[in-house]
Formats: structure tokens, C-alpha cells, sequence
């Protein structure tokens, strides 16, 4: 059996002072988002917690990590980074293939423009 790759650090949460297993991408986009934000991590965990639905911690934390960033990705940085199939097609045109293959994305994503999607709850 492989060695897990996850990271175990003490952290001050709601709760009081708890232990957290997570990727080393993950700590290092916690502190990422720390920087930028000007917060110390018990306050960005204690953020989570607050804002997140009843459930697991540490798949709260990642779920924020995710959205965090990918509420900063642009379609121009996507295409920089030839990410897609052909490397330049838009939020709204992948929506759309997926619905025409059968997908349902509308469920849990809205089109906010011709450039973005987001949550569907937001």
C-alpha cells in the first residue's frame, strides 16, 4: 500500500484546536489565499465553517480552496493556457455541448454571461 501523501497539521478551529489531513497543494493554496486575503488560517478555517453546509471539514476547506481560485479564473487565462479541446472555447459554449450531449448542468450551474458560469445557488 502507497504512503499517503496527505499532510496532517493543528489547526484552531470553531471548536477549539483540531487536527486537518490535506494535500500539500491544498495547505499551500490555504496559505495562498491567506496572503492575499490578509487573514491568518484559524480565521480562514473558522470563514469555512461558517459559511460552508453541515459536513466534513476538511472536504469544506478543499470545496472553498476550488471555488476561491476558480472564481478568479477568466476565460482569457483558460485560453492562455490552451485548456479545453481546441483551447478557446468559452464558459457558455462548453454549457451548451453538455447539455446537447445529455448532461445536466443547469442544475447545479447557471450562465452568467458569455464568459461565465457560476454555482447555481449563488
Amino acid at each position: 500500500m502507497a504512503a499517503s501523501r496527505l499532510v496532517n497539521r493543528n489547526i484552531t478551529a470553531g471548536g477549539g484546536r483540531t487536527s486537518m489531513r490535506l494535500e500539500p497543494e491544498v495547505w499551500d493554496a490555504l496559505r495562498e489565499i491567506c496572503l492575499r486575503e490578509g487573514m491568518e488560517l484559524r480565521d480562514l478555517i473558522q470563514l469555512v465553517e461558517r459559511t460552508a453546509p453541515v459536513g466534513c471539514r476538511t472536504s469544506a476547506v478543499r470545496v472553498h480552496v476550488l471555488t476561491y481560485f476558480r472564481s478568479a479564473a477568466t476565460e482569457e487565462g483558460h485560453r492562455a493556457a490552451k485548456h479545453g479541446l481546441d483551447g478557446h472555447r468559452s464558459s457558455s459554449e462548453i454549457m451548451e455541448s453538455s447539455r446537447r450531449q445529455g448532461g445536466e448542468p443547469g442544475s447545479n450551474w447557471k450562465i452568467v454571461d458569455q464568459d461565465r458560469i457560476e454555482p447555481a445557488g449563488t
